[in-house]
């Protein structure tokens, strides 16, 4: 087989199945597919700002991945696929930086556990991506790598955390990526640049080796093109891992078939689906205006309607939670310092620093953050007596009244999903902040609930708009099934501008 790269082959909008049909035809190989990945990102990231490190090893893997597929086919579901981590995952070959620049030189002694998944699953890692620093917040801004811009609309935010993995996977800058979500790093990037994002059950897939900001919320996701792709990375992304005891939880939660075997152009049909109405309109006035709210209640509007014409009964609306309590649940600012810390102490001599207050008494971290991090009264918290604090103690119950209340809804109306925006308001224009007020994230984020974000068209300005759905406890095939029929029926991805093919 030729390891050079083919016209024969587009590689805009490329899907795994695409990729491997390629390959089985003879119409490129993973070095080839690697070389014009690596062609992409140096001829456009430069306006995206979206990498912060290529990895030197990925054609000699691709080349290693073509030598067996000669002789053995190929190794795993991913064979060959360049993938993009956030650069909070680590990497045992390529530094794990968070964003930071105190940070810019730790490379840690072994591979996260989704990160060996997904090796093991026969993908190249091709770079790792930018994001917001320390994953804490929702412009993706960083010491290290500066701001990253939207695909769609250089002037705007991606949305953060993860919007470096948005951005490029957008932009075809690699085939899929992956994300964490906190709270809607796996779901607002998404939204914003026409992407497909999944936010798992809590237990579905291993926090090992991710750079922690909330042991209670952190999650690994897909951000992928395509629903079918999500379905296949996630299900190369879960398992369980004894060093995270949450995983047990998981066992036995993919289906025996896989997600894929979940993707029906019928998936709507006969389904019920809750408009939480709560979640829609501008919180604050401060946050923009009733006419940016408005372009994306539209776009939302015209979604439900598609889903009804597609056989789904739309039940609306459905009122969830209260929105203060739900807000009251929040416990990111006792772990986070708790957790990074511990994170800093297992990599042990591959960084000089011993906490997340040394790190920002050097005063390299990124502004934005900073103020962030001082106005949260990160460090005012003794993480030592967290077990005896009865603030966060508490905020730990009313998550699981939460979680109960949210399923109670399901249940009570008999809903397959209930739908709203990840966000209420589309990208900000740079240097402003993306308003965290106006994200929808906590429902999923605080009740462990999954939750999978699709493209739901743009807005009169060309702006990208998701729409969210949420289901039970290790209800991602149902999920999946929902989201691939919406997928079919609209076809609302479509890939920038800017960012077309290579001359």
């Amino acid at each position: 087989m030729s390891t050079q790269p083919t016209d024969s082959f587009d590689l805009l909008e490329a899907t795994v199945a695409d990729v491997h049909a390629a390959m089985a035809d003879e119409r490129v190989t993973a070095e080839a597919l690697v070389d014009r990945y690596l062609a992409r990102i140096d001829a456009y990231d430069d306006d995206l700002n979206a990498i912060l490190t290529v990895n030197d090893d990925a054609r000699e893997r691709a080349r290693r991945l073509d030598e067996r597929y000669e002789s053995e086919g190929v190794v795993g579901p991913l064979h060959g696929v360049p993938v993009v981590l956030k650069d909070n995952h680590d990497t045992h070959d390529m530094p794990t930086t968070a964003g930071s620049v105190a940070l810019a030189e730790s490379t840690p002694p072994r591979d996260a556990f989704v990160v060996e998944q997904l090796r093991d699953a026969g993908a190249v890692i091709i770079a790792k991506a930018n994001l917001q620093e320390f994953a804490f917040g929702v412009d993706t801004i960083s010491s290290l790598g500066g701001a990253t811009r939207n695909a769609y609309d250089l002037e705007r935010r991606p949305a953060g955390s993860s919007g470096g993995t948005a951005a490029a996977v957008a932009a075809n800058l690699a085939a899929v990526g992956t994300g964490s979500d906190t709270c809607s790093s796996v779901r607002s990037p998404p939204a914003f640049n026409d992407l497909v994002g999944v936010r798992p059950t809590r237990g579905l897939v291993s926090r090992t080796g991710i750079v922690p900001l909330s042991e209670t919320q952190d999650t690994p996701g897909p951000i992928t093109r395509t629903v079918a792709d999500a379905a296949r990375l996630l299900e190369a992304m879960a398992g369980y891992d004894p060093a995270d005891r949450v995983t047990a939880r998981g066992v036995d939660q993919v289906p025996a078939d896989g997600y894929v075997s979940h993707l029906d152009d019928d998936g709507l049909e006969g389904a019920r689906i809750g408009v939480a109405r709560q979640f829609f309109g501008l919180r604050n006035e401060a946050n923009g205006s009733e006419t940016d709210a408005e372009a994306i209640t539209t776009v939302i509007e015209d979604a439900i309607e598609t889903m009804e014409a597609a056989g789904a009964t739309i039940v609306d609306p459905v009122e969830v939670v209260d929105l203060d309590r739900l807000a009251s649940a929040r416990v990111l600012q006792y772990e986070f310092a708790r957790d990074f810390d511990a994170y800093l102490s297992e990599l042990g001599d591959e960084t000089p620093y011993d906490s997340l207050a040394e790190i920002v008494e050097t005063g390299t971290v990124a502004p934005a953050i900073e103020s962030r991090i001082e106005a949260a009264g990160i460090f005012d918290v003794d993480a030592g007596s967290l077990d005896e604090n009865l603030g966060y103690l508490r905020r730990l119950e009313r998550r699981e009244r939460l979680r109960e209340t949210t399923l109670s809804k399901l249940v009570e109306h008999d809903l397959d999903a209930l739908l709203y925006p990840p966000s209420r308001v589309p990208p900000v224009a740079i240097p402003d902040h993306q308003p965290f007020e106006e994200m929808n994230c906590e429902l999923a984020a605080h009740t462990g609930l999954p939750s999978i974000v699709v493209p739901a068209g743009f807005t009169d300005d060309g702006l990208p708009v998701g729409l969210e759905l949420l289901g039970g406890a290790f209800a991602e095939p149902r999920l999946f099934e929902l989201a691939y029929a919406f997928e079919r029926a609209t076809d609302d991805r479509r890939p920038p501008d800017r960012f077309g093919k290579l001359e």
